[in-house]
Parts: structure tokens; C-alpha cells; sequence
């Protein structure tokens, strides 16, 4: 009788050990164009496209999502609508609420946040003040999270930042201070996602290549090279034609991509940014 009930217990634990667990983790990268004061995006304006926001990131569903332009009103009734996603960042223009943010919102079912090891660096020569660097035109963030998956107990580091649209100095030394956070994070997967206001064939991108990380788009077959700069339907602000461009980007170390997204489909809104999210699957 004890030998049927070992042998029982063998086939659960068995059964239990072969079950397959859903740990791919979606991580979402998005832009999501910053609420004027002056309403100079008209019909494309934030009061016409908060709920879309709110729609796209319920159906995705994502771990975790990196904001780029984010302002402080905006997070508030992302908070609201939210409930089970908490953010890790600050404002950079005075490290507190005052500018864009470059936040990140992570699902507090999903994953756990050491807030030890979650900061807002300043992409300057004075990285821990709020501080413009080099020939930038503004101050520009990246925010660091580490984050520990409840159902693969692993652990990893997630990037997000956005950089200058101005100065190539700063953009190309932001890029080298930034791989320099990820050659410290050693031992630990790496996620680096952002409006990067580069195409992908920018040199500056060699620093990230350098410490280990690759495009993401190329890790996987199913991919997408789609445009992710759309001008809220190809015209900037002056009224000029503009070409769509692909310059938010995902950089991937020590982590399989499954799939990368451009998330360019209907939530209900012509535009749910100037920008689409970029979306990648991926395992630990």
C-alpha cells in the first residue's frame, strides 16, 4: 500500500515538474507624445486619445511598459485606470514631477521591483543631478528598474530612456554612459528600450553592441520593421511633410526574442501617439 501511495506521489510530482509555465515575459516601449498646454496636436490632442492609451495597454497587457514624453497629468489618470501596474521614475527636469517623465509601469501580479536598484539617471557629465549633457537640447532620463518574475523566479534589468533629438554628441555619449549601466549589469538579462531619434544604421548604437546587447528586431523571425515615428498621419508640427521613420528601438542581452511588434492597429483612435509602441516577447 505505501509502495502505490510513493508511486502516486511520483506520477504528481512527475506531472507537475513536466507542466509547461507561461513565462514569456511582453515588454512594451512606447512614446506616448507628451499633453500640451497650448493644444497644438488639435484633434490628436490627449483628452481625444487617454482612453486608446488606456485600451492598447489592457489588451496587451504587458509586464512591464517604458513611457517616453510622459508629464505628470498623465501619469495621474494612468494611475486610475491602472490599478495593478505601479511606476518607478521622476520628472527631468527637477527630479521630482516637473517635466517628461521616462517611467516605467510594471504589473505588480507579474513582476516584483527591488527599489534599491530602481533609479532616474540624467543623461549628462552629472548623471545623479538634474542636468542637460553635451549639445542636447533638453534633459533627458533613463530610468533603471530591476525586476524578479513571480512565475520564473529570474530576475533582469530594464532600461528606458529617450534620447536627444538635437544634439549627436548627445546622443552618441548618452549611448556610451548607457552601456556603461549595462556593463554593470553583469550576470543579469538586459532589456534597453526607447525613442532613441536614431534610425538603427547610427553609429552610435556601436556602444550597445559593444557591451553585448543586440537589435531585437533581428533576434527573431517574426519581427517587424514597420515605421514607429508616424507624425499623427505624416505631417509634423509646421505642417511640412514628413517621411514615417523607425527610430524606437529594443536592445536585448542575455534573453531570447520571441516576437517584436509595432503596435500600428485600431484602439479606437486615428493616432494613439505620434509614435507607436513597440512590443517584443520574450524568454529569460
Amino acid at each position: 500500500m505505501k509502495r502505490v501511495a510513493f508511486l502516486f506521489s511520483l506520477v504528481l510530482l512527475l506531472c507537475s515538474c513536466s507542466k509547461p509555465v507561461d513565462d514569456d515575459l511582453k515588454i512594451i516601449s512606447f512614446n506616448i507624445r507628451y499633453n500640451s498646454w497650448n493644444n497644438i496636436d488639435g484633434d490628436n490632442g490627449w483628452p481625444n486619445r487617454k482612453d486608446a492609451v488606456v485600451k492598447m495597454i489592457l489588451e496587451e497587457r504587458p509586464a512591464a511598459i517604458g513611457l517616453q514624453e510622459a508629464l505628470i497629468d498623465q501619469l495621474y489618470y494612468l494611475d486610475s485606470c491602472l490599478p495593478e501596474y505601479r511606476r518607478i521614475g521622476v520628472g527631468r527636469d527637477d527630479g521630482k514631477e516637473a517635466g517628461e517623465f521616462m517611467a516605467i509601469y510594471y504589473d505588480t501580479t507579474r513582476l516584483s521591483a527591488d527599489m534599491s536598484l530602481c533609479t532616474t539617471l540624467w543623461l549628462s557629465e552629472t548623471p545623479w543631478e538634474a542636468s542637460k549633457g553635451w549639445d542636447a537640447a533638453c534633459y533627458r532620463t533613463v530610468t533603471c528598474a530591476f525586476f524578479t518574475d513571480k512565475r520564473s523566479g529570474r530576475s533582469f534589468n530594464y532600461f528606458n530612456t529617450h534620447l536627444d533629438h538635437v544634439g549627436q554628441i548627445a546622443r552618441a555619449e548618452s549611448a556610451k554612459y548607457i552601456a556603461g549601466l549595462v556593463d554593470e549589469s553583469e550576470g543579469f538579462p538586459v532589456i534597453l528600450g526607447g525613442d532613441m531619434n536614431s534610425t538603427i544604421d547610427d553609429t552610435i548604437f556601436n556602444a550597445f553592441y559593444t557591451s553585448g546587447m543586440q537589435d531585437a528586431r533581428t533576434m527573431t523571425d517574426n519581427t517587424s520593421h514597420a515605421i514607429t515615428y508616424n507624425a499623427f498621419g505624416g505631417y509634423d508640427q509646421s505642417g511640412n511633410g514628413t517621411d514615417g521613420k523607425v527610430i524606437d528601438h529594443f536592445f536585448v542581452r542575455d534573453a531570447d526574442v520571441l516576437r517584436f511588434r509595432t503596435l500600428d492597429g485600431d484602439y479606437g483612435v486615428p493616432f494613439i501617439s505620434d509614435h507607436y509602441p513597440i512590443e517584443i516577447l520574450l524568454k529569460l
